[in-house]
């Protein structure tokens, strides 16, 4: 059985979201989530994108030094992650859009009666 701390390093999740399909990187530039390092240029909006789950990690040396990685899906079925720090490290932009598709996703009605 495995550590857990060694379950819930970055790498290793970095590795499951991998091989479960979540591939591409993304980053927030202007408001629009865009996909980074391949040839489409894709861009979504919030309501395009859903968070399908987050993993949060603290630093070892200072737990005030903690960053939130995502798992993302599009609206088309892109896959991926995007990381975001905190504290004084925090990526505004990327926090902002990403608090927006969370608030999205709570209006969603999560089944029926």
């Amino acid at each position: 059985m495995q550590d857990k701390e060694e379950e819930r390093s970055l790498v290793n999740v970095e590795k499951k979201l991998s091989a479960d399909g979540f591939i591409q990187d993304f980053n927030v530039v202007d408001g629009r989530l865009h996909t980074i390092g391949n040839d489409s240029n894709r861009t979504y909006a919030p309501d395009e994108v859903t968070i399908v789950d987050f993993y949060r990690f603290e630093g070892e040396s200072n737990p005030d030094d903690m960053s939130i990685l995502y798992a993302i899906e599009t609206n088309d079925g892109v896959r991926g992650t995007i990381s975001s720090a905190y504290g004084t490290y925090a990526d505004s932009d990327a926090l902002e859009f990403l608090t927006k598709v969370e608030d999205l996703g709570k209006n969603l009605t999560k089944g029926h009666k």
